[in-house]
């Protein structure tokens, strides 16, 4: 898909066009985590470093290490550390070499001791995006330096590489006439470094010892900032990066929401307006609406947990806790986009089981959502999100989130490895159904009550109208409701955790419209029209928290919806072509279970395990309920599957 995408950026390397596809998020910029090894080695994160450039920035999260930045423009054994003022440190063996799919690393304890955890960021140059220059000094006032970003710059960061300096930063919020410091703790103050001259969309401004010293040697990271003009994701006309600023609120109990216009994967943050460290965080290192993993770029230290969500995701930005900086106080920040943009064109990109114990086979893409459980009697079904954090949650049961350390099923970058923290390793009867979110296919929403009104209106990025909503309190024990489209005429839902058919919903009427594309009353039918919101009533009370996983028909990867059983066996057409790789049936006209196939444990012509999901009841193995079907499945006449003129609803993927 890569290739394809490349072929359709105009010949001048610009990031999209009008009309044109643009380049994705994976292609532009990637937060990879790996364990080192101590041996030579290739990381593979999909960005082409060798043939278009950027930046490489790597850091140990378990020790106090620097964080060490290389670049295309110098030589790779010429690296810089954000948290010293030391020129380049000529260090082989290190970062070896840039690839057209990531990097190579050298036996250097600082960037791979073995048994380390590191966490590496890549920039790849791209307009619109970021940028990287250097330039020798010539001691002129107001001198320009050209660069190819073709678009607003946010950030600029400039080091001097051939003798110790600071690390010199514009940010569009501070201005021209001030700068502040990237290994240092400071405040922004006045300063000439960029003459007070704004930087434009070809060139920016150096000026006097600091950034233009004569004979000197400079290197500039250049971010840019998308204000409604970036080129990227199929249609070429999506942002990516925003560079801005927000106030400190001063209460934890009055957050600050920053509006981005998408859901962000990576933040740079810093107090502008005091002394403070800056914080650089990640969804793929725990940020989340729980709580976040930092590591500071101005110093050496290791990772550390903020333990509360000071940042926390949402689907059109951050909302930034308060009283952490201090009250009033301004601070700045970089924040790049989650991707991807475009809808997967397998359903392998974004879906996989895992059935086994320690030897099962790793999960080609990080999971963003996993429900697990074991095939014997007594075990619970478990969800688990990256949205979330460290948190669980219990399919089967209305219990409250849970805390539990399943950090890692999340940062293993290789696969996922979930048996290594789940709470029986050794068990060989594990299975896990394995997410990822992407447009068109699902996507996970959490957010905080603010009881204003009965509806409220939920933004998401699944971009097409869902077909399912599952959806629950996290902080309290009221049931999972369940919302289907082909159920939403008649204002019913479903709950997770019960047998129970469709009950007419407590939350309201639905808007009437042609397409019903929310479970929850709105109050404003023509709010139904807006495909990227659902609303939510009852699930909006204040200092309650929720969370959504939404799900939607692709054509080719998943299909939802519902038959009517005739009591013998029929085909259930998705749309696929070499069947259902996943099933989840649940009849909605009368009582049943919510029953799950795969095909890793057995979709097969003769007996199938089944598993419940409202259930801890062990695998069901001695009847024959569904056989396989290229288009998608067959159902055979069991109550559950397929009883004569019962209504059943399912979900299926590829």
């Amino acid at each position: 898909m890569a290739t394809k995408k490349k072929m359709l950026q105009a010949a001048a390397g610009q990031a999209g066009g009008a009309g044109g596809g643009g380049l994705d998020i994976d292609e532009v910029f990637s937060t990879y985590l790996y364990e080192g090894t101590g041996s030579a080695r290739t990381i593979t994160n999909g960005i082409d470093l060798s043939g278009e450039g950027g930046m490489l920035w790597i850091k140990s999260r378990t020790e106090s290490e620097y964080n060490w930045v290389t670049d295309s423009e110098r030589t790779l054994s010429d690296a810089l550390a954000t948290n010293d003022t030391t020129p380049l440190l000529e260090y082989t063996n290190r970062v070896t070499g840039y690839t057209s799919s990531g990097f190579t690393l050298g036996t250097r304890g600082e960037v791979n001791a073995n048994s380390q955890d590191f966490a590496s960021w890549t920039f790849r140059k791209a307009p619109k995006f970021f940028t990287c220059v250097t330039w020798t000094g010539d001691g002129a006032t107001g001198r320009s330096i050209g660069h190819s970003l073709n678009s607003s710059v946010g950030t600029i960061i400039v080091k001097r590489t051939d003798s110790a300096d600071y690390w010199f930063v514009y940010h569009r919020s501070i201005g021209a006439g001030n700068l502040i410091l990237l290994d240092v703790a400071n405040a922004a103050s006045a300063h000439a470094a960029w003459n007070s001259t704004e930087p434009t969309s070809t060139e920016f401004t150096v000026s006097g010892n600091d950034t233009n010293r004569s004979g000197a040697s400079y290197v500039a990271y250049i971010f840019a900032h998308n204000d409604g003009d970036g080129e990227f994701g199929p249609d070429g006309d999506q942002d990516i990066i925003k560079c801005g600023s927000f106030t400190d609120s001063g209460s934890s109990s009055s957050p600050t929401d920053v509006n981005l216009g998408f859901e962000p994967q990576w933040l740079l943050v810093k107090a502008s307006s005091t002394s403070s460290d800056w914080y650089l965080i990640d969804v793929m290192r725990e940020m989340s609406v729980n709580d976040a993993r930092y590591l500071r770029p101005n110093l050496s230290n290791a990772e550390t947990n903020f333990s509360v969500g000071y940042f926390k995701p949402t689907p059109t930005g951050f909302q930034f806790r308060g009283d952490f900086f201090g009250a009033g106080e301004e601070a700045i920040y970089i924040a790049i986009r989650r991707g991807p943009l475009a809808p997967p064109e397998d359903a392998t990109e974004v879906f996989d089981v895992v059935n086994g114990g320690p030897d099962h086979n790793s999960v080609p893409f990080p999971t963003d959502f996993v429900i697990t459980t074991t095939q014997g009697v007594g075990s619970d079904n478990w969800t688990l999100t990256r949205l979330s954090g460290d948190r669980y949650m219990r399919l089967n049961g209305t219990d409250a989130e849970g805390s539990y350390n399943f950090q890692n099923i999340f940062a293993d970058m290789s696969g996922t490895d979930w048996t290594s923290v789940w709470w029986n390793p050794s068990a060989t009867n594990t299975v896990g159904w394995h997410w990822k979110r992407a447009p068109g296919f699902c996507d996970v929403v959490c957010w905080s009550g603010d009881g204003t009104g009965s509806a409220r209106i939920i933004p998401h990025n699944l971009t097409v109208e869902p077909e399912i909503i599952i959806s629950k309190q996290r902080n309290g024990t009221s049931g999972w409701s369940v919302y289907v489209k082909d159920l939403w005429t008649s204002g019913s839902y479903l709950s997770m955790e019960l047998t129970t058919s469709a009950a007419a919903s407590s939350n309201g009427s639905i808007p009437n419209s042609s397409v019903h594309r929310y479970p929850f009353r709105t109050g404003d039918a023509n709010a139904g029209d807006n495909i990227t919101n659902f609303c939510a009533q009852g699930l909006n009370n204040s200092g309650e928290t929720y969370i959504a996983y939404l799900f939607s028909t692709l054509d080719g990867i998943s299909k939802v919806g519902s038959y009517t059983g005739n009591g013998s066996s029929q085909t259930i057409d998705c749309g696929f072509t070499s069947g259902a790789r996943f099933i989840l049936i649940k009849k909605s006209s009368g009582t049943g279970s919510w029953v799950v196939h795969d095909a890793e444990r057995g979709i097969v012509s003769g007996n199938d395990p089944t598993l419940l999901l409202n259930s801890t009841s062990a695998e069901i193995t001695t009847i024959d309920p569904v056989d396989p079907d290229s288009t998608g499945f067959i159902v055979n006449n069991y109550g559950d599957w397929n009883s004569s003129g019962e209504t059943y609803i399912f979900y299926a993927i590829a």
